[in-house]
């Protein structure tokens, strides 16, 4: 069997992508949250933590509605800045990104919780600016509940179907994910192939969890604290 890595190294830009928007989107959320309380933040929060729960074929129905040609946000990409979501690699992405993102922001929004407010405010009477603050104090010091579900959401952007299928489709070498070349191995009777991907979608999402365990753990009871 002639091993194809095309959908391997798709499937890897498009998680690897979708955790840096997350990594943004996701840990600025987190933050927000944990710091600032505003009318509509409880419905705010259900609404960013719906992927998590709502159907990824339901998701991925709102996506072609909201960023397909004839939607309001895809129709003003197109006219404005050219730029076409449905059936391309970006399309992907964004799913990705979505469906994965409750998985970075819960995470990020405890992390920054637990953080001591005494330090972030002895930081201002030293006559740190915010900006300062969070890049200084904040995130350092939240870092490690982060990054664990920056993992958790790479390993979730790599295994998803149903939202990437709506938006993106499956074309081979352009939009056809592991997940979806699985499904497409398996309908077509390419058994060989089907578990040569299922064997490297297992290995990347272990990989990923077990590191996620780690950093969740903390400092091993007896080792150097940094």
């Amino acid at each position: 069997m002639e091993l194809d890595w095309t959908a391997v190294l798709l499937s890897l830009k498009v998680a690897g992508s979708a955790t840096l928007v997350n990594l943004l989107l996701g840990v600025a959320a987190g933050a927000a949250f944990a710091r600032w309380r505003f009318p509509g933040r409880e419905t705010l929060d259900t609404l960013l933590t719906l992927p998590m729960v709502m159907p990824p074929t339901v998701l991925g129905y709102y996506l072609l509605v909201l960023v397909g040609r004839n939607g309001p946000i895809g129709h003003w990409l197109d006219t404005t800045l050219g730029i076409q979501l449905i059936f391309t690699w970006q399309g992907a992405v964004l799913a990705a990104a979505i469906v994965s993102f409750p998985l970075v922001f819960k995470p990020a929004r405890a992390a920054f919780e637990a953080v001591d407010t005494q330090l972030e405010q002895a930081a201002r009477v030293l006559g740190v600016r915010e900006a300062g603050l969070f890049l200084r104090v904040s995130l350092p010091l939240a870092w490690r509940g982060i990054l664990p579900g920056l993992l958790l959401g790479f390993a979730r952007s790599m295994g998803e179907f149903g939202a990437t299928l709506m938006v993106a489709g499956s074309i081979p070498g352009k939009t056809q994910t592991l997940s979806i070349a699985v499904y497409e191995a398996v309908q077509a009777g390419q058994d060989d192939r089907a578990l040569f991907l299922v064997v490297v979608t297992s290995v990347i999402c272990i990989g990923a969890l077990l590191m996620a365990g780690r950093f969740a753990a903390g400092p091993r009871e007896g080792s150097p604290r940094r």
